[in-house]
């Protein structure tokens, strides 16, 4: 989907919400998705490439794997994405890249981590999930959740369909692993994309499941909104996310605001990866970060990268 399809989405979805006339939308396009009164606008503070290398770029390099065919990710041989990670113990995986999103699980032998990597998804299909009118939200899967009962949180219907097909082989998979190597304390939930919703939601139950010395690490890439405020409430007090956004990728800022989704905390977002200039962003939906973008320079390009440290997503890296 071009900036400009996304634009005419955008504008007619709002015509369609609110029956104003289509000229006097375009200035509203921006407080409809991303800029309004509902969002944080505290300062950025400069976040180094050094320390994003440290703390998110294996995270990624992870997340990119699960774009690879099964069976190379299986073998651990699906070109740079696994090249470039080395000691890394396969142990599971399921999905069919198609219905039900590839997912892997992981040794990671070098940090000692157990590692759930979801697949994302073409940007185009995901901006037609997020863009065509269906922004339904859907109470939270409370049984798989338990944390999360009793809190008004709401999500994504469609986020938590996809999520509920591998939720149950992904917590079995989890808990065999950790009961089968003692030594294994932390665990990181990583995605890009589709995979980034589905890994806050996966990350959110392993944390309603596993034992509190668990140590469990979510980092994404490119994550749409989820769920509604109460959802990104209880993200922040109990299942933290650090989310990275780039520059002017249109995919973080849908759903829109005003159909009652938010951000949780832990935004990293880059407005340039060629210097790089990365950013901390402090609060829910902060304005000086993706959600004060403008629309108009919407970049599609921009979901799938580069983001720093030439991290890329898709399957273009993948062996064939």
């Amino acid at each position: 989907m071009r900036p400009s399809s996304l634009l005419l989405a955008a504008t007619l979805t709002i015509h369609g919400t609110y029956a104003r006339p289509l000229p006097s939308l375009l200035g509203d396009i921006e407080n409809f998705f991303g800029s309004g009164d509902d969002e944080s606008s505290g300062s950025t503070t400069p976040v180094s490439l050094a320390t994003a290398n440290a703390t998110l770029l294996r995270a990624g390099q992870f997340a990119r794997a699960a774009y690879c065919s099964p069976e190379s990710v299986t073998a651990w041989n699906c070109g740079l994405p696994c090249t470039q990670l080395a000691g890394v113990q396969f142990l599971q995986s399921g999905g069919n890249q198609g219905t039900v999103p590839f997912y892997y699980i992981a040794h990671d032998t070098v940090e000692n981590t157990l590692v759930v990597s979801h697949e994302g998804t073409d940007p185009d299909n995901l901006l037609s999930l997020l863009n065509d009118a269906e922004f339904a939200l859907t109470d939270v899967d409370a049984q798989r959740i338990t944390l999360a009962a009793g809190q008004g949180a709401q999500v994504h219907d469609g986020f938590q369909d996809t999520f509920q097909r591998t939720a149950d082989g992904i917590l079995s998979g989890v808990q065999a692993a950790l009961g089968n190597d003692s030594s294994i304390s932390q665990v990181l939930v990583t995605g890009h994309s589709l995979g980034a919703a589905l890994a806050t939601m996966t990350a959110a139950m392993l944390r309603s499941n596993l034992p509190s010395n668990i140590d469990i690490t979510t980092t994404t890439f490119g994550l749409p909104r989820g769920g509604n405020q109460a959802w990104a409430d209880f993200l922040d007090s109990q299942s933290p996310v650090t989310f990275v956004t780039n520059q002017n990728d249109p995919v973080p800022i849908v759903p829109p605001l005003a159909f009652g989704y938010k951000h949780s905390s832990g935004e990293v977002h880059i407005t340039d990866p060629t210097t790089p200039a990365i950013v901390s962003c402090p609060g829910q939906d902060n304005s000086n970060c993706i959600t004060g973008n403008s629309l108009l320079d919407a970049s599609v390009a921009n979901h799938l990268g580069p983001y720093f440290s030439d991290l890329t997503f898709g399957s273009g890296q993948c062996s064939s």
